[in-house]
């Protein structure tokens, strides 16, 4: 079982012996504390399980929005605490390029983030280079992350994903790279549930928000919210 609110959703998906068994995805500025439970019951009984079917839970981390995020973190910890089964988080952008399938070379992902910002991670490989940061403006300037990026990968429209693209190029001194637009908000779940039975067996850390900061930002001050154990 996966599910996600980092975004202005509710998503959900139910993976069996491999294959997606049931899945939602409801777009909503909020609520999706209210509906989160009632949408994983769906999938239940639509494939005809049980909570004591499941193997393991799988949960966005984020980037995303802080009080969706928050939101379906402790909701997959008190699932996998009352279930005695793991529960795995998955990056969102990691999820993006799942979507993506997982194209080789050197890959740039994006998601737009608030106040005309922009999330990104570099993979190469198929694994990530580095950790996921934000740009202020939406380019990505530092000439290790932009220097032979073969494509660009996002959600929404063309021109954002191609606007991006051109920054990228300029920054890495080389050609405009491939652009791939992909609906990662309607399949995002299914791939947060196909992540997760990929690391299932081999994953021991619980699931925590994923904070993103700019990438020459200070620590930040304080503790983080609490969190249920």
């Amino acid at each position: 079982m996966a599910f996600d609110t980092s975004a202005a959703h509710c998503a959900a998906a139910l993976l069996k012996k491999g294959r997606i068994a049931a899945s939602r995805h409801q777009e909503m500025a909020r609520g999706q504390a209210e509906s989160l439970f009632p949408m994983l019951e769906e999938l239940m009984d639509e494939a005809g399980m049980d909570w004591q079917d499941l193997d393991a839970i799988g949960v966005g981390v984020g980037p995303g929005n802080f009080t969706g995020i928050r939101i379906s973190v402790s909701a997959a910890r008190g699932l996998a605490l009352s279930l005695g089964i793991p529960a795995i988080g998955i990056n969102t952008l990691e999820a993006i390029f799942h979507v993506a399938g997982r194209p080789p070379g050197r890959i740039a992902v994006f998601l737009p983030a608030p106040k005309g910002s922009t999330y990104f991670q570099v993979f190469a490989g198929g694994e990530p280079l580095g950790p996921a940061f934000l740009e202020a403006d939406g380019s990505l300037r530092d000439p290790q992350w932009a220097e032979g990026v073969k494509a660009v990968v996002g959600p929404g429209k063309d021109s954002a994903c191609r606007q991006i693209a051109i920054k990228l190029g300029r920054a890495g001194k080389g050609p405009v790279p491939e652009q791939l637009v992909v609906d990662s908000l309607n399949e995002q779940a299914k791939a947060i549930s196909a992540c997760a039975a990929q690391r299932f067996g081999s994953w021991n850390e619980r699931p925590k928000p994923l904070y993103v900061r700019p990438v020459n930002a200070a620590p930040a001050h304080g503790p983080p919210p609490a969190m249920l154990p």
